[in-house]
């Protein structure tokens, strides 16, 4: 039999790397139905709690009613909606650049961004721990493929001297799995005195960064000089789902002309887009949702520190905690799900070897008894954990 499937499954459950799918029965919350089982969810990417917001999930409802369900074609041929137009028109607004372009998700928007505009002969430099989606796309593109050593500016300086061709320098802006940040101001010098671009992706930081949320380009103050290229994604602060990439004239046309999974993916449905408008509202309105958040992420990490955790260097919702063995990362997952607290386990190879860990996700629906609740539970979790073998 020349795909021996039963094999490599067998292999992953030996390792404890299985995945499998909870089943949600119940909205995007904090307090959920998973398996049949009432659950504190740490595991969400909605990190301003607007996924199943009353007026957004009106708004859909009124998308509905004014367009319909599907796109019904690709944008180019009769897809694109008012509704897309309108969304588009106000995260270009939010963003402080020419225009916006968008896609369907946030894997297809690294995916056309990069190879609509890199090819052979030319160079792309990635973080190490970029995600999957942007490291795809530079081995799709045909351009020379490299990374550097995560926020690393003199592993970059070197590759950047190698490079050739038209160069594009890319990283997330948070990082998804440790949810530090991107050291972008010396990254984008090093990348402007070799005339390369800077790609950003910052699925993470849209909403929760910045004085008005617009991620980490408003934290650091840079504009489009700096990072000409900047994607984000819908699916995550913003509570309903697809993404976007911000830039110039020149470059969103170059997008709409190359970009082949924008050309050929039928368009998101219009009325994710009308209600993708009000979330944008709520985010842009709501600051008291990042100031919340921003008290939480400290009441947690004093907390799970004064339990002797290993935290990692994040100011951001993503909080991991670095257990280091799979099987145990499981465990303790596991032993808080008994006690009420859904908390994912991460394990390679979605992270490097010997980091495994639970990745924690705060959200401003969160309250600050609830963030107090997962610390007693770890704290009792973490005391039934078996020993560790010498």
């Amino acid at each position: 039999m020349p795909f021996d499937l039963s094999a490599r499954l067998a292999e992953r459950r030996a390792a404890h790397l299985y995945r499998q799918r909870p089943l949600l029965a119940s909205p995007q919350e904090v307090h959920i139905r998973v398996d049949g089982q009432p659950l504190l969810a740490f595991c969400s990417n909605d990190y301003l709690g607007l996924a199943n917001h009353p007026e957004v999930a009106e708004a859909m409802v009124d998308g509905v009613r004014r367009w319909g369900v599907g796109g019904g074609a690709s944008h180019l041929v009769i897809g694109h909606s008012e509704a897309h137009h309108q969304l588009e028109e106000a995260l270009a607004d939010f963003t402080g650049r020419p225009r916006v372009l968008l896609m369907s998700s946030g894997y297809t928007a690294n995916l056309g961004a990069i190879t609509a505009l890199v090819g052979q002969g030319d160079t792309v430099l990635q973080d190490r721990l970029n995600h999957a989606s942007l490291l795809d796309a530079g081995l799709l593109s045909g351009a020379r493929f490299s990374r550097y050593l995560h926020n690393d500016v003199a592993s970059l300086e070197k590759r950047l001297a190698k490079a050739t061709g038209n160069t594009l320098v890319v990283t997330d802006g948070v990082f998804s799995m440790d949810g530090d940040l991107a050291d972008l101001p010396a990254l984008c010098a090093a990348a402007h005195q070799r005339d390369a671009w800077m790609v950003v992706d910052d699925a993470h930081g849209f909403g929760c960064l910045g004085q008005r949320g617009a991620g980490i380009v408003e934290h650091y103050g840079l504009g489009l000089d700096e990072v000409p290229v900047l994607v984000g994604t819908l699916g995550k602060a913003f509570g309903t789902a697809g993404a976007f990439v911000a830039g110039s004239e020149e470059l969103i046309e170059t997008l709409i002309q190359f970009a082949r999974p924008y050309i050929y993916t039928t368009s998101q449905p219009p009325a994710l887009a009308w209600a993708t408008l009000k979330s944008l509202q709520l985010l842009r309105d709501e600051s008291w949702r990042r100031e919340h958040l921003a008290r939480l992420i400290v009441r947690f990490r004093a907390g799970a520190s004064a339990l002797g955790l290993e935290l990692m260097d994040s100011p951001t919702p993503i909080q991991p905690l670095l257990i280091g063995d799979s099987a145990r990362a499981m465990q303790l997952s596991a032993g808080l799900r008994e006690r009420g607290i859904l908390v994912t386990a991460i394990r390679p190879p979605t992270v490097p070897q010997g980091t495994a860990r639970l990745r924690v996700t705060l959200s401003a629906a969160h309250s600050a008894a609830d963030v107090d609740r997962l610390l007693e539970a770890l704290q009792q979790a973490l005391s039934h954990l078996p020993e560790i073998e010498a």
